[in-house]
């Protein structure tokens, strides 16, 4: 497996690509713009999925591009679906953005594996930003959208989201058995293991 990552705009996201070293199919972990930095990073890999942790705009503005342009799936939970057809929903409205409408190509729940070439996703419900975000595990990677980031987490007062649903679900990370290699949404790369010693976030004493 291998992992390249990108920052874009609006505020800095990290997008990743996922690639099967063995098959060269890829999955595209979040799509915020659709440009020529975005073709760079899919490159010459067989793109099969776009992996969406949630709905905001801010994360989805360059799927209905990369849809189009690579026959792509776009995966995301039911919950946060239907923010890709809804400026409001998806805050893009109040962020002076537009906002190309998307169907999804497959809806997820938690504990659903994706198969990529010859790796498997796991799909992992981590409520909290917002109702229907998700974390991908695979192999030793932990792709955490706007849930868990390096020294903190993502913030819970948009609507649909929970102080209460962010703490359970940072301590269901916390306990994953073992460390592995944290790829967030925003900021710097981590792993689990120093979030675990250094996260006063993923401590649920403070959200009580």
């Amino acid at each position: 497996m291998k992992i390249k990552r990108g920052v874009f705009p609006p505020i800095a996201n990290n997008c990743y690509l996922i690639v099967d070293t063995n098959t060269n199919e890829s999955a595209l972990v979040d799509c915020s713009v659709w440009n020529a930095k975005t073709e760079a990073l899919i490159g010459d890999t067989d793109l099969k999925y776009i992996l969406l942790t949630h709905g905001h705009h801010d994360h989805i503005g360059g799927v209905k591009e990369v849809q189009k342009k690579y026959g792509a799936k776009v995966v995301i939970t039911e919950e946060d679906a239907p923010m890709l057809s809804d400026p409001v929903l998806s805050l893009a409205a109040f962020s002076g953005g537009s906002q190309s409408p998307v169907t999804p190509d497959m809806l997820i729940k938690d504990g659903d594996v994706i198969t990529l070439g010859e790796l498997k996703i796991r799909v992992m419900s981590t409520p909290g930003h917002t109702k229907g975000s998700v974390c991908y595990l695979v192999e030793n990677s932990l792709f955490t959208g706007d849930t868990l980031f390096c020294g903190s987490c993502g913030r819970t007062d948009f609507p649909g989201g929970s102080g209460r649903e962010m703490a359970e679900s940072l301590n269901m990370l916390r306990l994953l058995e073992g460390d592995f290699d944290v790829y967030p949404g925003h900021e710097d790369v981590t792993t689990l293991d120093f979030e675990r010693k250094n996260n006063h976030y993923m401590n649920m004493s403070l959200w009580s």
